[in-house]
């Protein structure tokens, strides 16, 4: 009886039922396989899990999770805290990883009104989301997000780098896009809440890092063009390995000349959804041809670099390293700005400037920025079917400095004085 009534104020959630996550220990349990059931919402502080008889609730490895007696009759409840699943890491190839989506355990939601302010919000069990078909991030864009990395340490510690700049990048970009965001503070302490939450998914060190997408949309339903009623902010993670498929290996480029990216006066300069949509149809064909990603330049002039489809770029000559500046129609990339702080703590001289194409043709060095990258050599640009190589086998000098850098640097294996990261245990 007891066990009834406590299940009856529980809801299923059949979307995490995958083989991949959940499955029974044996072939009479799988006969009888029945939903999990766990409360539709789990605070942070202690999530409850619930476990049928002759089930076995196993993490994504395979591994069982630690299970504690219950009170309950026939039912077994999982421990009331993230150890019993943060204890070990998740085991999967993680010398294999590539930059894809694998589902981690749990993502990040808190909503409110329009014009209003987001109150606390809570983790949840990574799965799909429902939305209004009239929801203004499905009719009319209004959408944006961000990226941002989690390392782990040598000592088991993992480092977040710079999530307030993240904070501050999407409150400009919800200005811009007529959306309410959370504050600064909100969006830090999501993040940690839901990197500790999926602890067992950072990977090891020196084999790749969780990546943090934080989500702000327009939730609310809405037929005729406004901004939305309401706003759903969300936050989930997924452990990743290189971003292009070359790994470290420098990465070939193509100049697009009749497609833009962005338009004066318009959104390039935020990191709305709607600017990644926009590159798909040159970096589709870009790629057929054997080339990485796409260059764009200005739309006006036509000769000005701008940057790569998720990128900035940079262009080496001597002790000069210039990079276009930002007038609205470029991302104003967090790694971008690490990269200006670093090059200049280690001599170099950094322009912001126009940077024109035929730059290229004498550049030294190329090479691209980004929170998926961190940093990419530029092996080769190709431009009104002219082929420029840079370097030779790898990184060109400046790049790999730049490069060990600012990764030693995430990674906690340089002093941070910066103080751009920040420590979770």
């Amino acid at each position: 009886m007891q066990s009834n009534a406590v299940l009856a104020t529980l809801q299923p959630n059949y979307n995490i039922l995958s083989p991949s996550r959940f499955y029974s220990s044996s072939a009479s349990a799988a006969a009888t396989f029945l939903p999990v059931f766990y409360p539709q919402r789990t605070r942070f502080s202690a999530p409850q899990y619930l476990k049928l008889d002759r089930q076995v609730l196993a993490s994504a490895s395979g591994r069982y999770v630690h299970e504690v007696k219950s009170p309950f009759k026939n039912a077994a409840v999982l421990s009331d805290s993230y150890s019993s699943e943060a204890s070990e890491l998740a085991d999967i190839e993680w010398d294999n990883l590539g930059f894809g989506l694998l589902p981690t355990d749990y993502m990040y939601m808190m909503k409110c009104s329009q014009g209003g302010n987001f109150s606390k919000g809570e983790l949840q069990r990574f799965g799909n989301i429902e939305l209004n078909p009239s929801a203004g991030v499905l009719n009319y864009g209004q959408g944006l997000f961000e990226g941002l990395k989690a390392y782990r340490k040598e000592d088991g510690n993992i480092l977040l780098f710079r999530p307030e700049e993240n904070a501050l990048r999407m409150r400009q970009g919800a200005e811009r896009m007529c959306m309410s965001a959370p504050t600064v503070d909100q969006f830090v302490e999501a993040v940690k809440e839901t990197v500790l939450a999926n602890k067992r998914w950072v990977p090891p060190p020196g084999k790749g890092s969780l990546y943090i997408r934080p989500l702000l949309m327009g939730s609310g339903a809405v037929l005729g063009l406004a901004p939305a009623p309401e706003y759903t902010f969300l936050i989930y993670v997924s452990p990743v390995g290189n971003y292009f498929k070359e790994g470290v290996a420098p990465i070939n480029l193509i100049v697009e000349h009749e497609l833009h990216r962005a338009t004066p006066g318009g959104t390039g300069g935020v990191k709305t959804i709607g600017n990644y949509a926009a590159v798909l149809k040159a970096q589709s064909a870009a790629k057929a041809k054997g080339y990485s990603d796409v260059l764009y330049l200005d739309c006006v002039h036509k000769k000005y670099l701008e940057e790569v489809s998720s990128c900035n770029i940079f262009v080496v000559k001597g002790n000069v390293i210039s990079t276009p500046a930002i007038k609205g129609t470029i991302l104003p990339g967090i790694t971008r700005k690490s990269i200006i702080d670093v090059a200049r703590s280690q001599g170099f001289q950094v322009e912001e400037r126009f940077v024109p194409v035929d730059e290229l043709l004498d550049a030294d060095e190329v090479f691209c920025t980004g929170t998926a990258v961190v940093v990419s050599p530029v092996g080769s640009i190709t431009y009104k079917g002219k082929r420029v190589p840079y370097g030779v086998d790898g990184f060109g000098a400046v790049a790999q400095q730049l490069y060990s850098v600012l990764t030693r640097l995430q990674m906690g294996l340089i002093d941070d004085k910066m103080n751009w990261t920040v420590e979770l245990s």
